[in-house]
C-alpha cells in the first residue's frame, strides 16, 4: 500500500489539504480562503458549502501538485476549526443555516441565564467547560429556536448536528457515516469525557434532540470512505482530531507534563495530564486530549481569543504595519522606556478570565507612543497572555512544574522576537520545530498510523525534531514589572468592575 496520507485542515479563515509521503516529508499543498460573514455585532458565520468546495479543491489541488492521485493516498486525515457548528438536513446534506463559528458571541444572554439558573457547575463537572457562547451546544440550541421549523424537523429526525469535521465526513462519504471523534465531541457542552458519552441530561436542557448528534468514535478509527466521483477513487477516512487536538499529536506531547501552544488566529495551550482527569480551579477547560485504542488522554487547556488576531489588527485595522511579519521588527524598535499594554479583547477575554463583555483596550500611552510602541503591546500581549495561562495551570496540577518546556507552532511562531519575548515572559524554554505543519502533521499521524503506513506513538514521538530552542533572558526585576502592569491592565479591563 502506498505511504502518502492527505491531511484535511479546515480552518477558520481558509481550507488547507496537504499530501504527506511515507518519510512524513510534505509533497503537495493547496490553499483556499473563504468568506467570513458578520451578520450582527459580535456575530461570526461561515457558509458551510463554501467550506465544502474549498476543501474538495485544495484536496484536488495538493494531489495535483505532488503529481500524485487518489489511488495513491492510503489515508485522509482531517482536522478543523473545532467549536464552529453546523445542521443540516439527512437526505439531501444542505445546511438549514449558516455554521455558527467558535468566536460567535450571539448566545451570551442564553449562557448568563443558564448561569442564573445555577446550571454552571454541572455543565463543568460533567464537560469539563464552561458556559461561554465559544461552545457549540448553545449554538445548536440557538438554530434551533431561530430557523423555521427547525426544532420540529430535528425532533422528527429530519436534521444532523455536528462540528466542522461531521459535516466534512458526512459529504465525503455520500451520505453514508454520520460521526465524530472524541476531541470534537469533547468541545460541544454537551459531552461526558469522564463516561465518554453524549450526556442526556444537559442535552435536556438545551432542548437538543440526542438522534441529531454523531457516532463518537477514537481519533484513529475508521470514518468510511470518501465517494469515488470526489476524487477520482475512493479512500479510507482514518483520522479526526480537532485542530488543537491535532497538533498536539503533531508536536508529540505523549507524555503527563508535556505543553504545546498554537499561535494562530487565537492562542490555545493544552497540558498533557495523562488518565488524571484535573478539575480546574482557575477558569481552565478540562478536555480531552486526544483518545486512542479505547484509552482517553486528558488535557487542561487555556484559550485565548486573540493571538495572530492582534497582529491582523495592527495591519488591517490602524494599517500602522504592511505586513503581518513586520511586526517583530517593529516591536524590537520601540522604546524600552515606554510601558503600553494592550488588553486584546475584542471579543471577550478568554481563560482564566472568561468575560465575555469585556473589550479591547490600551494602556500607558504617552505623545512619544507609536508605531512600534502598538506592535510590541500588541505581540507582548500574547506572550503575557499565554503566562496567564501557565500559572494557572501550575496552580491547577502538580504536574506543570516549574520545568515545563513549551513546544509552539502557528503563524506567529516565525517571529524570533516574538518568541524571544514569549520565553522572557514565561521564565521558561520555548521549542520551536523543525515542521511548523504540526496541526496537519498530527491529523496526517492519526491516519498514517491507523492504515499502518506511518510509524506507531514512540517512533512517531522520536522524529519530533528542534529548530530552535529560546531561552529566557530578561531581568527578573523587568519581568515581575512588566506582569505586574499587564495584571493591572486586565484589572481595569474586566467587565465585571
Amino acid at each position: 500500500m502506498s505511504g502518502f496520507i492527505l491531511a484535511i485542515d479546515q480552518g477558520t479563515t481558509s481550507s488547507r489539504a496537504i499530501l504527506f509521503d511515507g518519510d512524513m516529508k510534505v509533497v503537495g499543498s493547496g490553499q483556499k480562503e473563504f468568506t467570513q460573514h458578520y451578520p450582527a455585532s459580535g456575530w461570526v458565520e461561515h457558509d458551510p458549502e463554501e467550506i465544502w468546495s474549498s476543501v474538495v479543491a485544495t484536496a484536488k489541488a495538493a494531489l495535483k501538485r505532488a503529481g500524485r492521485d487518489a489511488s495513491d493516498v492510503a489515508a485522509i486525515g482531517i482536522t478543523n476549526q473545532r467549536e464552529t457548528v453546523v445542521i443540516w438536513d439527512r437526505a439531501t446534506g444542505r445546511p438549514i443555516h449558516n455554521a455558527i463559528v467558535w468566536q460567535d458571541r450571539r448566545t451570551a444572554p442564553l449562557c448568563q441565564k443558564l448561569k442564573k439558573q445555577g446550571l454552571e457547575k454541572k455543565f463543568t463537572r460533567k464537560t469539563g467547560l464552561l458556559l461561554d457562547p465559544y461552545f457549540s451546544g448553545t449554538k445548536i440550541a440557538w438554530m434551533l429556536d431561530k430557523v423555521k421549523g427547525a426544532r420540529k424537523r430535528a425532533e422528527n429526525g429530519e436534521l444532523l448536528a455536528g462540528t466542522v469535521d461531521s459535516f466534512l465526513i458526512w459529504r465525503l462519504t455520500g451520505g453514508k457515516v454520520h460521526a465524530t471523534d472524541a476531541t470534537n465531541a469533547s468541545r460541544t457542552l454537551v459531552y461526558n469525557i469522564e463516561k465518554n458519552a453524549w450526556d442526556d441530561e444537559l442535552l435536556a436542557i438545551l432542548g437538543i434532540p440526542g438522534r441529531m448528534l454523531p457516532q463518537v468514535k477514537d481519533c484513529a478509527d475508521d470514518y468510511g470512505i470518501t465517494e469515488k466521483s470526489l476524487f477520482g477513487a475512493e479512500i479510507k477516512i482514518l483520522g479526526v482530531a480537532g485542530d488543537q487536538h491535532a497538533a498536539t499529536i503533531g508536536q508529540a506531547c505523549f507524555e503527563p507534563g508535556m505543553m504545546k501552544s498554537t499561535y494562530g488566529t487565537g492562542c490555545f495551550a493544552l497540558l498533557n495530564t495523562g488518565s488524571d482527569l484535573v478539575r480546574s480551579k482557575n477558569r481552565l477547560l478540562t478536555t480531552i486530549a486526544y483518545r486512542l485504542n479505547g484509552k482517553t488522554t486528558y488535557a487542561l487547556e487555556g484559550s485565548i481569543f486573540i493571538a495572530g488576531a492582534a497582529v491582523q489588527w495592527l495591519r488591517d485595522g490602524i494599517k500602522v504595519i504592511g505586513k503581518a511579519e513586520h511586526s517583530g521588527v517593529l516591536a524590537a524598535s520601540a522604546d524600552p522606556t515606554q510601558e503600553v499594554y494592550l488588553v486584546p479583547a475584542f471579543v471577550g477575554l478568554g481563560a482564566p478570565h472568561w468575560d465575555a463583555q469585556a473589550r479591547g483596550a490600551i494602556f500607558g500611552l504617552t505623545r512619544n507612543s507609536g508605531p512600534a510602541e502598538f506592535a510590541r503591546a500588541a505581540l507582548e500581549s500574547v506572550a503575557f497572555q499565554t503566562r496567564d495561562l501557565l500559572d494557572a495551570m501550575r496552580r491547577d496540577w502538580k504536574g506543570a512544574s516549574a520545568k515545563t518546556v513549551l513546544r509552539v507552532d502557528g503563524g506567529m511562531v516565525a517571529s524570533d522576537w516574538t518568541m524571544q519575548r514569549l520565553a522572557d515572559i514565561l521564565d521558561a524554554p520555548v521549542d520551536r520545530p523543525t515542521i511548523l505543519e504540526t496541526t496537519a502533521l498530527g491529523a496526517a499521524w492519526l491516519a498514517g498510523s491507523k492504515a499502518g503506513v506511518w510509524p506507531e506513538t514512540r517512533e512517531f514521538a522520536r522524529s519530533w525534531a528542534l529548530e530552535r530552542r529560546f531561552r529566557p533572558d530578561m531581568d527578573a526585576s523587568v519581568r515581575s514589572a512588566k506582569l505586574a502592569g499587564w495584571r493591572h491592565a486586565v484589572r481595569r479591563t474586566l467587565s465585571t468592575l
